[in-house]
């Protein structure tokens, strides 16, 4: 993909790429608006539904949403005002969403460490399933849609935000999972998936510093 630190526009640009690249940018700032909102409720009743639960990997992944949408108000300010066409905005976004996501793995350590001395274990909830199936369903088509922008854009920002997205679904697969599995006793697949969850964060906050986190 383009330099992220390249700007988008130069003398030489044409208006016809110009004007493709400001309908690009607006489309990538409305889908962060969007996934803000959704997240910003996915994240309230996640957390509500593992705490209810005891579900360390519910409760990751409800905190995980606040992620994203830190990663969705960066993009925001990416593409807002004259950062639109700024040599260091697309640079300080990444490096922002590469701290968003090193933020969530030491919690979700101490929780499973808390949890497992404390004894608690996960239990199924219905409000749990329907929110991770909703994003399990939802998230992978917005998740592509801003990895696409992100190439056109030449916008690691964009293309990180879409991601982590995509990774929103697969968590949410593999909370479903737990939660379906702690009904046949195996209650300690929960916590796994919790740690999981702190290894991927810890592996794409890397990644995002770096500047690798265009879609493979």
């Amino acid at each position: 993909m383009p330099d992220p630190t390249t700007p988008p526009v130069t003398p030489h640009t044409t208006t016809h790429q110009a004007n493709t690249y400001l309908r690009d940018a607006r489309l990538a700032r409305a889908l962060s608006f969007g996934t803000l909102a959704w997240l910003g409720a996915e994240s309230l009743l996640g957390l509500a539904a593992g705490l209810e639960a005891h579900s360390v990997a519910l409760i990751g992944w409800g905190w995980s949403a606040l992620v994203e949408a830190l990663a969705s108000l960066i993009v925001i300010w990416r593409f807002t005002g004259r950062r639109l066409h700024s040599h260091t905005a697309e640079e300080r976004a990444r490096k922002a969403v590469a701290v968003s996501f090193w933020v969530l793995a030491p919690y979700l350590a101490l929780h499973v460490a808390y949890d497992l001395v404390a004894g608690q274990r996960p239990a199924p909830t219905v409000l749990g399933i329907v929110v991770t199936t909703i994003s399990l369903v939802s998230m992978p088509l917005l998740g592509v849609a801003k990895r696409r922008l992100g190439r056109r854009l030449g916008s690691a920002a964009t293309t990180g935000e879409g991601t982590q997205n995509v990774l929103c679904s697969v968590l949410a697969g593999g909370v479903l999972a737990g939660l379906a599995a702690t009904s046949y006793g195996w209650w300690w697949l929960d916590p796994a998936v919790a740690l999981v969850l702190a290894g991927v964060a810890v592996r794409e906050g890397g990644k995002a510093w770096r500047g690798e986190s265009c879609p493979h």
